[in-house]
């Protein structure tokens, strides 16, 4: 198979790095360009030198990959609003930020229940919900369920955080994202749902200057 036609895929290797294959868009946190190739080794360990390479650090340090958390308690909360039903999963979060942060009349930590559907316009709650990195929150209008988005497979490196991928590239091995088109990676090593982000990277101080 030709790079050119490779399928885009990302495989946690047990106890090591991402192995991706056929991704050709890869950006940093500024959204700058970082160098590809048809194969390539990501970190997922938070030791390595070379972020967001790996460099073998995992080995050193001993990283486990094991998944801490029991998927089976991933489970949606509904909220049903006069137009729109928000459908949030605390499981899949990333913490992020980006919904208190856009949507704070209607993403409110500060209140009971902490989503209030009628609290914006529903086209200000989309825009806000396609922000989520994670998946976590999704989505109903008119009955129809929205969850993931049209894009082209990329990994955006996310400031001192994870691996943002969206478009869809095939997640292999045991986990399962709630979306298919768009999850967030754990790299800082600490994360109770790994592969996926879990929020740890705040309480560990996980730092990567570089990207």
């Amino acid at each position: 198979m030709s790079d050119s036609t490779q399928v885009a895929s990302i495989e946690p290797r047990p106890n090591g790095p991402y192995l991706v294959n056929g991704i050709t868009d890869f950006r940093n946190s500024k959204g700058e360009p970082v160098r590809t190739e048809p194969t390539m080794y990501l970190c997922r360990c938070g030791g390595s030198s070379n972020k967001p390479f790996c460099d073998g650090a995992h080995k050193k340090i001993g990283f486990s990959g094991e998944r801490l958390r029991d998927p089976s308690a991933s489970m949606s909360d509904d909220y049903v609003g006069k137009e729109i039903t928000i459908h949030d999963n605390r499981f899949t979060c990333s913490h992020a930020g980006f919904c208190t942060e856009h949507s704070p009349n209607v993403f409110s930590l500060k209140t009971e229940p902490w989503v209030n559907p009628d609290g914006d316009s529903a086209a200000k709650t989309i825009e806000t919900i396609k922000m989520c990195p994670s998946g976590a929150l999704s989505y109903t209008l008119n009955e129809i369920l929205y969850r993931d988005q049209v894009r082209t497979p990329c990994i955006h490196v996310m400031k001192d955080g994870p691996l943002f991928v969206v478009g869809g590239p095939e997640l292999r091995g045991e986990a399962r994202s709630l979306s298919p088109e768009h999850y967030t990676l754990c790299r800082c090593g600490a994360s109770k749902n790994k592969p996926f982000c879990d929020g740890s990277h705040y309480h560990v101080g996980f730092k990567d200057d570089e990207n």
